[in-house]
């Protein structure tokens, strides 16, 4: 791809979050509708942030960020809770955005036509990595507007009630062999994807086909959520803390038939469709009903390049093993982005989901959450045992 290519898919990105912010408007941008979600404002100011650190006061040198920004829009330096009072106003913010972004854009293009050798610029891995920072960005802000549904949403006419489902395995073996794993270092790959190594993988059978809301039903009417056999100790503790008995969102009408919730408000769970919406601690324990295993990501990414598995990008699929580096990782080009969920406490997924991306969606992508999140459009892929 070329420099003009990847600055209009910049672009794109930005007006995309940029017009998230003002379809929401300015009073439901600023707040905040989930405790681990912060308001749309303030993922518009600091995408807006991060861009220009990079290109203006690390790559160019030609500014230092004023310090209150960095207190504001650096998520080590701002609480959470708190932002939702200290952002600009909406007008400010929305302006501020704009122009900064016209601005940005007009010096990458400079940038490219300078030729400068800064290791940022290398195969345009700044103008990817804003890209997919901005992607990472809005579909946490499309997780928020969910959010902002669920809380009333309408019950819809129920023409298709959610019904339960068998399990029907359908899987497809990868020979134990050794196996490409991660990237070769060329843009847009983030750290954590790097460096690629072969991996010795045993035989695995891996279903075609994620989990679907039927077949999690199923997991339910069998008092899935309610044997502890099926939950290790700590998703035990979870499920009895939190008392949840069904995916993020899910709800019940006056009649006792589930539906979902999505961004425009209540609609019907089809019975095929693919789960999403729940924890690790209820995918482990769904595996563990159905007498088989998450994948590992490695077996995961492997059946990926193999073009094995089906309905990828439907939801992020939770892997069982936690997020770790990859023998020879190096941090680029901040050790922020990946080293502090290096941490023993965060389990990989796979796949992306409907809100994600493209410039994300690759077989290589690892995203990461603590066991316990089920906000995120996340669901299951099985391996039989």
């Amino acid at each position: 791809m070329n420099s003009a290519a990847a600055i209009s898919e910049l672009e794109a990105c930005q007006n995309r979050l940029l017009n998230l912010f003002v379809e929401l408007g300015e009073a439901d941008s600023y707040r905040q509708y989930h405790p681990d979600l912060s308001p749309l404002g303030w993922h518009l100011g600091h995408c807006v942030y991060t861009e220009s650190y990079w290109i203006r006061e690390v790559v160019m040198q030609t500014a230092v960020i004023d310090a209150w920004i960095k207190r504001l829009y650096i998520p080590e330096l701002s609480d959470k809770s708190q932002r939702s009072g200290v952002l600009p106003g909406f007008h400010d913010l929305y302006s501020h955005a704009e122009q900064t972004q016209a601005e940005n854009r007009r010096y990458l293009v400079e940038l490219s036509c300078a030729q400068s050798c800064h290791a940022l610029l290398d195969n345009q891995f700044l103008v990817h990595f804003l890209k997919q920072h901005y992607a990472q960005h809005t579909e946490t802000s499309l997780y928020l507007l969910n959010q902002k549904t669920l809380k009333n949403p309408p019950a819809p006419d129920q023409s298709e009630p959610l019904r339960a489902q068998p399990l029907r395995p359908d899987t497809v073996t990868v020979n134990a062999g050794d196996y490409p794993i991660g990237s070769n270092g060329v843009s847009p790959a983030y750290d954590n994807e790097r460096p690629r190594f072969n991996c010795k993988l045993d035989a695995f059978a891996i279903n075609r086909q994620p989990v679907s809301n039927g077949q999690y039903l199923k997991f339910m009417e069998e008092d899935g959520y309610e044997n502890p056999e099926y939950w290790d100790e700590q998703g035990w503790q979870w499920r009895l803390a939190t008392g949840y008995r069904r995916p993020e969102h899910w709800r019940r009408d006056a009649a006792g038939c589930w539906y979902g919730v999505d961004l425009q408000g209540a609609c019907t769970l089809q019975s095929d469709a693919v789960l999403s919406g729940i924890s690790y601690f209820e995918a482990s324990a769904f595996a563990a009903w159905a007498r088989a295993r998450l994948p590992h990501e490695y077996e995961w990414e492997t059946a990926k390049r193999q073009g094995l598995l089906q309905r990828t990008g439907e939801c992020w699929e939770w892997c069982a093993n936690e997020f770790h580096p990859y023998e020879g990782f190096r941090h680029f080009p901040y050790a922020g982005y990946s080293i502090p969920y290096f941490n023993n406490r965060h389990y990989t997924l796979r796949g992306g989901s409907r809100y994600t991306h493209t410039c994300i969606n690759r077989a290589t992508f690892r995203n990461y959450y603590r066991p316990d999140k089920r906000h995120i459009s996340a669901g299951i892929r099985l391996v039989l045992q």
